[in-house]
């Protein structure tokens, strides 16, 4: 039980570093993003008023708990000073004793916490986890017209404004090293995407959308372990992903577990029911 529990904590940390470097690496090459390294604690924020991407999130290292507190509350001053709607995210468990200070700076609980479970899978199957059913042709983007096409199915498949996914969808984060753009393709028609990043063992998979006419077909689970594949193939031994409500059935299917969940806390005056929509 003990080597479970630490397995399952590592497994966890590797989640947290790679969804940091993940928002991290998309905030840097955003117009208007900033990324502040606080001491233990991440500010990620986006030109986009989106909550996924204006997050301060803890880092998974060992930093005395008063001065990730100080992170805490001078990441919090960052983000008011921008004026963006926020969140920080505690990991359930990990991060509990920060839970009483978020309150002090005036945050509260987002009514959907716990949320997005960070799951994982480990080890990594061979490969072909998931065949494309007939007509349907994954891609790894390669141009400008993929990065188009991964934009589209982002903003029909996760209901946001297509100018949003398309500050995510650019070349200059393409080319960022350990990541992978790709979209699926149902008789030629681009219906699903899928985005890789990788961190040194740990391959992440994020943007796993469908369009919403071409859901309940398995085109999701295909996209999710074609990302996978390539990571085995470049040497990862194990997936992270954060779950949307819809797709953690899904993912569980696919031998994913929950390691970890995180709860939301957002400044007390903000929109409870707008804050809560972002999928992953």
């Amino acid at each position: 039980m003990v080597e479970e529990a630490l397995h399952v904590r590592a497994l966890a940390g590797r989640a947290q570093d790679n969804m940091i470097a993940t928002f991290a690496l998309a905030c840097e090459r955003m117009d208007g993003g900033l990324v502040a390294r606080l001491d233990g604690a991440v500010v990620v924020a986006a030109g986009l008023p989106l909550l996924l991407f204006n997050q301060l999130l803890i880092e998974d290292r060992p930093v005395p708990q008063e001065r990730v507190a100080a992170a805490i509350a001078a990441g919090v001053a960052v983000f008011r000073e921008r004026g963006t709607r926020f969140a920080v995210t505690l990991r359930d468990g990990t991060d509990d004793a920060f839970r009483p200070l978020v309150a002090e700076l005036g945050l509260a609980l987002l009514p959907d916490s716990p949320r997005m479970p960070g799951m994982a899978l480990h080890p990594l199957p061979a490969s072909g986890g998931t065949p494309a059913p007939p007509g349907h042709e994954i891609r790894r983007v390669t141009d400008a017209r993929g990065l188009a096409d991964h934009a589209d199915v982002l903003a029909d498949g996760f209901g946001m404004p297509r100018a949003w996914a398309a500050a995510f969808a650019t070349d200059r984060m393409a080319a960022a090293p350990g990541i992978a753009f790709y979209v699926g393709y149902q008789d030629g028609a681009p219906v699903t995407s899928g985005v890789g990043v990788q961190t040194g063992r740990t391959i992440g998979v994020y943007n796993i959308a469908t369009v919403e006419a071409a859901r309940r077909r398995g085109l999701g689970a295909a996209m999710t372990m074609r990302v996978v594949d390539e990571g085995a193939a470049a040497g990862c031994d194990t997936a992270i992903l954060q779950a949307s409500e819809m797709g953690l059935s899904v993912y569980e299917r696919l031998g994913f577990r929950t390691v970890v969940e995180y709860a939301g806390y957002i400044d007390g005056g903000a929109d409870a029911d707008e804050d809560a929509d972002e999928a992953r």
